[in-house]
Formats: C-alpha cells, structure tokens, sequence
C-alpha cells in the first residue's frame, strides 16, 4: 500500500499560542514549565490532527521553540563560547541568548532567510577544530512523548550536510572539514531513536536543491552509509524541497537510503527522470500538494502523476506528501468564517493540505471512486477560479502592456541627483534616521483592532494616531535625528496594510504563519490583478510633516516584498503579478511627492530572498525584479530622495541588481554580522549612499554608545564617510520605548562622534 506523509506542520499553534506563551515567558509572567507545557499543548494538537487523518508518516521534533536550524546547533553542542557563562550548562537560558542576545553581554547570532522563503533561521557559528557533542536529546524525548499519547512518529533532522552548509566559519577554513566529528553527534542520536522504538528518521537536506559546491554534494554518500550502519533497524529518508535536484537528482537517489522526498510541485519536470533512475528498493516520497502556498490542491491532477508513478514502481514504493514541510502556511482555513465565500473555496491551510495527502494515498490505495466527494469538490473549486471574472481587470492589463522603458529611470544619473537632493535636504555628515516604525504598544495595538471592529468611530481613531504621532515626532526632534518618520502605528504588518487598499488583494482573519521565533505575519492573498483603489499613505504623512521643519520619510513598502511576503497568485508568471503592484506603488509615490514628502522611502526586505535557488535562473529575476522596483521609484524629480531597506542578506549575490535599483539610499541589517556585509559594497565600489544598520533591533538588548561608534568605524573603514548613513538595523514596532529611546539617543551620539572624528 501507499504511505502518506507531511514532512512538518506548524508550531505557532491554531491561537498563536506559541507566540504567546514565549513573550509571557521572556517578560518574566510565565515559568519555564508553563512555557514548555504550551509547547506540549500545541505539539499534542498536531499529532492527533495528523492521526485523525490518517497520516501513515507523523513528523515530530518538527516543533521548535524559536528556530529549527538553532535547535540543530544547540543539540550538536555548536554553542560559541561567549554564550557558555549565561548558566555554565546548554539550558534554555543558554538556548535563547544564542537567538536573543545578553543584555551588556554576547551579541546575539546572526539571523538570516531560510532559502527563498520569508523565515528567517539562525545562523550556526562552527570554527575550525570544532568538537561536537550531543548537548539536547530533543528528538528523542519528543519521539517519546508521541509514544505515550499513541502516535507513532518519523523524527525530523535537518541533515549533517545541511546543516554545516548553513552555517559560517569563524577565522577561515571550511565547515566541511568539521563533518566527521558532526557525524558522531548523528550516530548517538540515531542510536537513541532505533532503541526508543523509531522506525523511521526524516533527513532533511534541503541544500541538495542548490547548485552544488565544492565536495559537500560528493560527501552525502559516505555521510549517509556512515549512518545508515550505525542503526541498522531505523530507515532513512532523505528530504529535499522548495525545488528541484537537477543535477543533484542521480546522486541523492542513489544515497544508501531507504526513501527520498522530491518537490514534485516546483519541479514536476523531475518525474519522469526519478521514476527511470530510482533503484528497485527505493521508496518515492512524492510532494505532489502545494506546501508553500495556500491555493486548493487540484487533485485530480495530482492523483494523475502518482498513478503515472505507480505504473512506473508500484504503489507500495511511494509515498503521498506535500512539497515542503508546511510551515509556511497558516493552520486552518476553517477559521476564516467572513472570508469572501469564492475565496473560501480556492483556500487550503495545513490542516486541509493534511486532508489532501490522505485523500490522495487513499485514493491511491482504493480507487478514486473511494474520494469520489472530494475530487467532485476539488473540480468544482479549480473551475470556479479559473473562470472567475474576479481574478482578471481588463483595465489593469492595458496599463501594464503599456509600460514602457522610460519609465523604469530616473530622470537624470545619482551624480547629479545627490548634489540637488543636499541642497535641498541640507542633512549633516553621517545623518541619522530610523527605518520606519515605532513601537506598537499594547493601547496602539488595541485602538486599531478597535476602529477595524467598529466599537470606536473614525474621528477618535484619528485623533489617537495623530496623537500618537505627534508625540514619536517630538520624540524623534528630542533625540536628534535628522530624518524622521511618523511611525506607522495604523500599520499591524507592512504589507497587510497596502493589501487593504488594493484590489485584488485578501487578507485573512486568522492566517498566521512564523517569521521568526515569536515574530508572526499574516500574508494577503493575491487572488485577482492588482490596482490601487486611494492614496494610502499620504494623509498620514502630510500630517506628520506639517509637525516638523525636518525632512519627514514617506514609507511605503516595495512590489517585489508585497509579492513575495503575500500568498500570490500561481496562475500566472510572478513578474507580472509583481508589475502591477509596482504600478499601483507609483501612484503612491507620485502622490506623496505632491503632498510635499521629500524622502520616499521603498522597502525591499524581499528582494535577495525572492533569488531563485539555482544560479541559471537569477539573471531573469533579478531582472524583472529591479524593473519594477524603479518602475514604482522611477516617476519622481531629482531632488526628491528615494531610499530602500533590505533585511538580512548575502549581498555579494545581488550586488550588481542592488544598484540596478538606482536608489538614492540603502539601508541593511548590519549589525549582527559586525559590518561583513559592506564588503560587497565595497569591492563592488558601490557609488549610492548606505545605512548599515549599527541597533539590533530583534534583541532585546540596549547597545551601548561605545559599540555603535565601533560599528560606526568598522563601515567607515570600507565605505567612503560622506557615504554612510546612521540607521538601526530594521524597524522598531516589535521593540518597547523603554529599549528604543534610550538606544536611539546613543545612536545619535555615535553619529555626532563619527562627525567630529571625520572634521578632525
């Protein structure tokens, strides 16, 4: 018989209790206990779901407390030494300054994206000579705790190779090197699973869908007949997503293994090579359900290719599952009861996907007469939006079949603009500004979900934001920076709020997905072509300037990061999805301009993240990508300023599409990586201005005067002085005032030290 799978579900909780439970916990109202039966509470919830449907395959140790990759270092022993006084033992003090940081203390690890996707994983730190040790038995213990509730699961690890790729080396060398130590951390686990009762162990490798480099791809087989003899009864399965293998594809097959995953959804070309290739032993796990995104699986389709692959190897050789671990998706779409009722029935969270696999297997197993029901509805959903007039504006595609070259340049080259744009500006050497937004309390939070469920009028609405940002400009004068902005406090999410004001845009009542240990986002769904109904920016920033005689920043966020931090549309090429938000983001900026906004700032935290996996499909998204960002920026004069933000990133990738978007100022996230990142922007002679970000705002730590100015010095050693901008590393919404004013105040006087410095 088929089996079925789900690779991974999410850990937030179907409430968000995840997220609650752990900020109770680091503001001190929770215990450690109460924290970890939270855990418990939502890991129960996701095997019985599972269960219930039939899962044959049940992940656990796909739970985290903050992040996967940190889980895989921490259990490893990978802890740096700078964390190991917190409590002289790997606890979970020590777990969460390693993600967090220590006030006055270690810095915490660097974060980065997982892949393409808009996680964000913490990156291992590994140095050359580097001894391992089996520090947490996480895998095991949670194997066991499914045990006694009457599950019986596969444990999830991210793999040997994987996880070394991931991660950086501290003075040189490669992590490569360190492999064969890693691998006696793998045995000992594999071991301790085999002896608890598991039968089968889930590796993921999702770097096998890179292009490979180096010896890391010619080291999986002996890493993996290395393990596969140190528990002889525990079957293998090798997990790769989020692409295809290519010409890694023969290779991972032939893994002395008992199964391999394959992404049949983003390489559904890889099939027919796989089903050829594969030895007569091996089981097939097919991702054949969209694990990334949230459309209905068309399961009539997906059933063709796993009866295509049963012809080829038997159904007792494969295995239903969805592409990738579902982690990128929301829990259940059954909570979206006010969702517009088309869109309720192209929708499908994890737990329908959940529903989707077992339909499939069964199907597969019994006929698919056995899912008549189902089928029947899946045909009627594809129908319904296929045919639908509200995913098409006729309006809409003249205007983006008429976009010309012209407008994607600016008027004249950044040599001329800087000149008339400090004219104008009159900034100071090292200028400081923050990103965007301001501390969201917990009475601006409350005033928002207020006004949106109608319990307070529109007038008191507005007098509270502007309250509110009048005293953040007051603030911001105080302070000393030089460039202020209003704070976004109508703003819950940087892209769910544009997604009101845009057609063809959803957005869900309940549709959280993790971003990054408690740090959730809730997607909107491009369903339809894409315009812009109003302004929706310029009332609150005319009003922010008219408090001030200082340039005020207009922020809106980029059309590459509202496509890609949305569920979008997967019935038509992403750069024209992509295309019409930039147009509808140039109306915005034109407005702006009129409003008298002298500084625009565009935000693409999205861009290096959208680069496709594999190196020979970056040229021609790089490409459009760019395009529509100075589509969105390229309709203003010259001397009005045009900055952009990028989270953290390899830049050395992008560099050459960095300035392609021709932005007057790029800020980054700099300060975790101690400045690394500006080496990019260095060889390359970078010629635009550049705020490299010296706060870390995703701790909770206040940086001291004396670190930032080190930051200060560390960028103005690569980077021309009247280059660099003074900025923290991201916004400030999840940060309370009590950390941002006083960490503010001492990046202002870094700045005015780093002034008097250069005039000496």
């Amino acid at each position: 018989m088929a089996l079925s799978s789900t690779l991974g579900f999410p850990r937030i909780g179907p409430a968000r209790e995840l997220k609650k439970a752990l900020e109770s916990f680091w503001s001190g109202k929770i215990s450690e206990e109460s924290l970890q039966s939270a855990a418990r509470g939502i890991r129960r919830g996701n095997w019985e779901l599972q269960k219930s449907f039939g899962i044959d395959h049940i992940p656990s140790n796909d739970f985290s407390l903050y992040d996967h990759v940190l889980d895989a270092a921490f259990i490893a022993g990978a802890i740096p030494e700078r964390f190991l006084s917190v409590s002289g033992q790997p606890d979970l003090r020590t777990y969460f300054a390693m993600a967090r940081g220590i006030e006055g203390g270690a810095h915490a690890m660097t974060m980065t994206k997982w892949f393409d996707t808009n996680y964000h994983y913490i990156v291992p730190e590994f140095y050359r000579g580097q001894t391992f040790r089996l520090s947490s038995a996480k895998p095991v213990d949670e194997f066991l705790e499914a045990q006694k509730l009457g599950v019986q699961t596969r444990p999830v690890l991210l793999g040997p190779l994987s996880l070394l790729k991931l991660g950086k080396m501290q003075g040189g060398g490669t992590s490569l090197e360190l492999l064969d130590g890693l691998l006696g951390v793998y045995e000992e686990l594999f071991t301790r699973l085999s002896s608890a009762g598991a039968q089968w162990v889930q590796m993921d490798e999702p770097i096998l869908a890179l292009d490979c480099e180096g010896d890391f791809c010619s080291s999986l087989k002996a890493a993996y007949a290395r393990l596969s003899r140190c528990a002889p009864n525990l079957k293998i399965v090798v997990a790769s997503y989020y692409n295809g293998l290519d010409d890694n594809l023969a290779l991972t097959l032939h893994l002395p293994v008992d199964a391999v995953h394959l992404d049949i959804v983003h390489a559904p070309e890889h099939l027919a090579d796989a089903l050829e290739l594969a030895p007569e032993n091996l089981l097939l796990s097919l991702g054949v359900v969209d694990g990334r995104n949230v459309w209905r699986a068309d399961l009539r389709t997906a059933f063709a290719v796993l009866k295509k692959a049963e012809k080829a190897v038997g159904k007792e050789r494969i295995i239903v599952a969805p592409s990738c671990p579902l982690l990128h998706v929301p829990v259940d779409m059954g909570l979206e009861t006010e969702m517009d009722a088309d869109l309720r029935l192209w929708l499908s969270f994890a737990k329908q996907k959940v529903a989707e696999v077992a339909a499939l297997a069964q199907a597969l197993n019994e006929g698919e007469h056995s899912q008549k029901e189902l089928f029947d509805a899946s045909d009627a959903a594809i129908k319904s939006r296929r045919e639908s007039v509200k995913t098409r504006d006729g309006k809409v595609r003249t205007r983006t079949a008429a976009v010309t070259k012209a407008m994607a340049k600016r008027e004249s080259r950044y040599a001329e603009r800087k000149p008339l744009q400090q004219q104008s500006l009159r900034l100071p050497p090292f200028p400081t500004t923050t990103i965007g937004s301001f501390p969201q309390t917990k009475e601006v939070r409350s005033v928002r979900a207020a006004h949106r469920a109608g319990t307070i009028t529109r007038r008191e609405y507005d007098t509270f934001m502007r309250r509110e940002i009048e005293k953040t400009v007051r603030f911001q004068e105080e302070a000393g920076l030089d460039v202020l902005v209003h704070g976004e406090f109508e703003r819950a999410d940087m892209v769910e709020y544009f997604a009101e004001y845009l057609e063809g845009v959803a957005f869900t009542k309940e549709g959280w997905v993790q971003s990054y240990g408690s740090r959730c986002v809730k997607p909107p769904v491009i369903f339809g072509d894409v315009e812009r109904k109003w302004p929706m920016t310029v009332e609150w920033a005319r009003y922010a300037q008219s408090l001030t005689s200082k340039p005020m920043k207009g922020m809106l966020t980029g059309p590459v990061t509202m496509e890609k931090w949305s569920f979008t549309r997967d019935d038509q090429p992403q750069e024209e999805t992509c295309l019409q938000i930039a147009l509808a983001i140039r109306d915005e900026v034109e407005d702006l301009e009129k409003a008298g906004i002298r500084i625009i700032q565009i935000d693409e935290p999205a861009f290096r993240e959208g680069l496709p996996l594999r190196r020979s499909d970056w040229r021609d998204y790089l490409n459009w990508a760019a395009k529509c960002f100075r589509i969105a920026s390229g309709s203003v004069r010259d001397e009005t300023q045009i900055h952009t933000h990028m989270c953290y990133a390899n830049f050395n990738d992008i560099i050459e599409a960095v300035a392609a978007l021709d932005a007057d100022v790029i800020s980054i996230e700099s300060s975790r990586s101690r400045m690394e990142l500006l080496e990019a922007f260095h060889d390359f002679n970078y010629p635009n201005d550049i705020g490299p970000g010296i706060y870390d705002v995703h701790s909770p730590v206040i940086p001291s005067r004396e670190e930032m100015e080190e930051l200060l010095r560390r960028a103005a050693k690569v980077l021309s002085s009247d280059q660099i901008w003074v900025n923290p590393d991201c916004g400030l919404k999840t940060r309370t005032w009590e950390e941002v004013g006083p960490s503010l105040r001492r990046m202002v006087d870094a700045a005015r030290t780093l002034r008097a410095e250069v005039g000496k």
